[in-house]
């Protein structure tokens, strides 16, 4: 197992460039199940996660290529010979509920696996299973296994409406409608960038979808779809991480690729916590103003709000913000568990419930840390940048899961960071 140590104190300079997103990239490979035609995906992004989600993929007889270094993937799901999603590779990864609306939707069945536990919530599955049972799918919930069929071999067109918004679900169901029987309308539909990037990608496989990036989306089913090739969106919540790195540790960062539509709620909050965004030809530069850095409030919420992918890492910055900083976290529960590790660092955090209570300190101090989840290492390793001292993160293989390069990155912009293996 590795670690990260982070030589803090050190202003970044250079630039950055915004990988393909995990988050959308896991939504558009199970699409590969839904044509006897390849899926080719661009702009792919090199992460543990892909890797996982290859696996089950090709577990199921799915054909995947991994071309250009990797960045390319191209899937052909013409040779399926399985459908049934086995526990030891689901359990890896929540994403791999993904498969099942869209083998349910081409070949009338499947079994998958309930995924693991989840370290920042439960995250329940419920809606995507309540989502495919309106389109007529019948659920055998048995020893950790999903038994999927749809009744005559085809889904049917429904008007579902989610009781709370999720991106998964939605993503589920929009998969399985492509293909199902008449007209699908999904209603309090989730509203993430990944959602319209996920309907544009099936559209180019001759989807008839309609509304996306709203929270009504319409789907007219097909009998078939076709091949496609496809880039994926750049990643937001990458983005947004590589945005806070200049404003923690001064320093002017361009940031290649970035759009602010895609992190406008956070590019606002930034800025009022005295940094400066401003767009460039080829994406955003992020540069800290002169003085010091305010606290602001945050107060997590489904897109186009304030993204719970980038509270944690939003704390590390309110840490060494002067005054008193109040950050809700609307989305998941028990996701503060970083807040321990910032106080180890000499950061005042008070947490109630979903609610942390950050005044700011003059500087953080480098201290050994532990990683518990994605996101919360990636605020450790920010926290690292800023801090007077070495800072040591440990189980940083949360932190392969969605930064692809992350060391090499920071290092092109002049920070003293590197990887070393652990024998702690």
């Amino acid at each position: 197992m590795d670690r990260i140590v982070v030589e803090g104190g050190v202003p970044l300079e250079g630039r950055i460039e915004i990988s393909g997103a995990k988050n959308a990239c896991l939504a558009l490979m199970p699409a590969a199940l839904l044509s006897e035609e390849p899926l080719t995906l661009t702009n792919a992004p090199l992460l543990s996660d892909i890797r996982t989600m290859t696996a089950l993929l090709q577990s199921l007889g799915v054909e995947v290529s991994g071309l250009q270094g990797g960045h390319v993937l191209a899937m052909s799901g013409a040779s399926v010979d399985n459908h049934t999603a086995d526990y030891d590779i689901v359990r890896k990864m929540r994403a791999s509920i993904l498969v099942l609306g869209p083998m349910l939707a081409r070949y009338g069945h499947a079994t998958v696996s309930l995924p693991g536990g989840c370290a920042i919530g439960a995250r329940p599955v419920d809606l995507h299973l309540r989502a495919l049972e309106a389109m007529g799918a019948e659920l055998d919930l048995r020893e950790g296994y999903v038994h999927a069929r749809a009744p005559g071999g085809r889904l049917k067109g429904a008007d579902f409406t989610f009781p709370l918004v999720s991106v998964g679900a939605t993503e589920n169901a929009l998969l399985a409608a492509t293909l199902a029987e008449g007209t699908t309308i999904l209603r309090n539909a989730a509203r993430e960038p990944e959602i319209a990037d996920l309907a544009r990608c099936l559209r180019a496989m001759g989807a008839r979808i309609e509304g996306e990036g709203t929270s009504e989306i319409t789907i007219e089913g097909r009998d078939s779809l076709h091949g496609a090739t496809y880039p994926v969106i750049a990643d937001r919540i990458e983005l947004g991480t590589y945005m806070l790195a200049p404003a923690i540790t001064g320093g002017r960062v361009e940031l290649v690729g970035g759009s602010r539509e895609l992190v406008a709620a956070f590019a606002d909050k930034l800025e009022a916590a005295g940094v400066d965004i401003e767009e460039s030809a080829d994406g955003l530069v992020v540069s800290r103003r002169n003085g010091p850095l305010k606290a602001v409030d945050v107060r997590t919420e489904p897109f186009p709000g304030f993204p719970t992918d980038l509270q944690a890492q939003m704390m590390a910055l309110l840490c060494v913000a002067e005054g008193k900083s109040k950050l809700e976290e609307m989305i998941f529960e028990n996701r503060f568990m970083h807040a321990p590790e910032l106080i180890r660092m000499g950061a005042s955090i008070d947490v109630h419930g979903g609610t942390a209570t950050v005044t700011g300190v003059e500087r953080l101090k480098g201290a050994p840390v532990m990683a518990t989840d994605l996101r919360a290492s990636v605020s450790l390793v920010l926290a690292g940048l800023a801090a007077e001292g070495e800072t040591q993160v440990k189980r940083v293989y949360h932190l392969d899961r969605g930064y692809e390069r992350l060391e090499e990155k920071l290092r092109a912009c002049g920070a003293r960071i590197r990887r070393e293996p652990d024998d702690g």
